[in-house]
């Protein structure tokens, strides 16, 4: 009997990607643990942290139904790929902007503003374990300035959350830190970003429970995603979970498709992949005058 051909997942329609690195190339060694990360967590290629063509880039969003990426840039060592790749490709590219100092904010914040004033700078990110030895939660008061200018300037904030794949110290990003964060800022929006895992379900109580509050799934394979997130996705939260890939960690071309395998009705697969993130971070916005 002659066998049936095995079915493929459609590709989208359309994606947003949230989240992108360009970066990597640009610098001549990747930190240690950055090298532990690629071969122990995530088993990438060498070519992991290579510099990008900007032309490779876009046929892979093309091929994949991306039409906008946001690309990881940074206040301290700006990255001339991403800013490079947006002033080539405005319409498909924008900045979210890392790297402030957050122990001394008001130079900081001064530059922020500036360069939301003349980039197209999607969100605001910081990773509590990633910086100040891991010290800071995001409830910590050394946050608040930061919340502060980014609801002046109504511009997203993302935050990590889970246990940080390197060998640093994960208990800051706990989810349960933006509880405090979201009674004392309810016009921030606030995204969680790179999942929540283990604590997924306080997550999840954490979304049902307050109106400007989002997680993006960057750097998850979309068929590890647990079954609670997915359930909630398809009952309560279908405006609340945003797509995102962690390219090149996570290429487009593994992510997309198996994103398209999830057993999610189609349109909350739309609000999942485009809906949500044009929503939450391309709405109209007030830029502070």
């Amino acid at each position: 009997m002659p066998t049936e051909p095995i079915a493929t997942p459609a590709i989208p329609t359309r994606a947003i990607d949230c989240l992108v690195n360009v970066h990597f190339g640009e610098t001549a060694q990747q930190p240690g643990w950055m090298l532990k990360v690629r071969d122990d967590y995530f088993k990438g290629p060498e070519s992991m942290f290579g510099p990008v063509d900007m032309a490779e880039l876009l046929d892979e969003m093309d091929e994949q139904g991306v039409r906008k990426a946001v690309l990881m840039d940074n206040l301290a060592t700006p990255s001339t790929t991403a800013r490079k790749f947006v002033e080539a490709e405005p319409g498909r590219f924008s900045l979210a902007m890392g790297g402030i100092n957050l122990l001394k904010p008001m130079p900081a914040l001064r530059e922020l503003t500036a360069v939301v004033r003349d980039l197209p700078v999607t969100y605001a990110v910081v990773g509590p374990s990633f910086w100040g030895d891991g010290m800071y939660p995001a409830s910590d008061a050394v946050y608040y300035p930061l919340y502060t200018k980014c609801v002046d300037l109504d511009l997203p904030m993302c935050i990590n959350t889970g246990i940080p794949g390197p060998p640093i110290p994960g208990e800051v990003q706990h989810p349960i830190h933006l509880d405090r964060v979201c009674v004392r800022f309810p016009e921030l929006r606030l995204c969680m970003i790179h999942g929540a895992d283990p604590w997924w379900d306080v997550a999840i109580r954490l979304l049902v429970k307050y109106s400007n509050l989002r997680l993006m799934t960057s750097a998850w394979s979309p068929k590890r995603l647990p079954e609670s997130l997915l359930h909630y996705m398809r009952t309560r939260g279908p405006d609340k979970i945003l797509f995102a890939s962690d390219w090149p960690v996570l290429p487009m071309r593994r992510v997309l498709p198996e994103a398209a395998a999830l057993d999610l009705p189609a349109d909350v697969l739309e609000n999942y992949l485009y809906n949500n993130a044009q929503e939450f971070f391309f709405g109209d916005r007030i830029q502070e005058q």
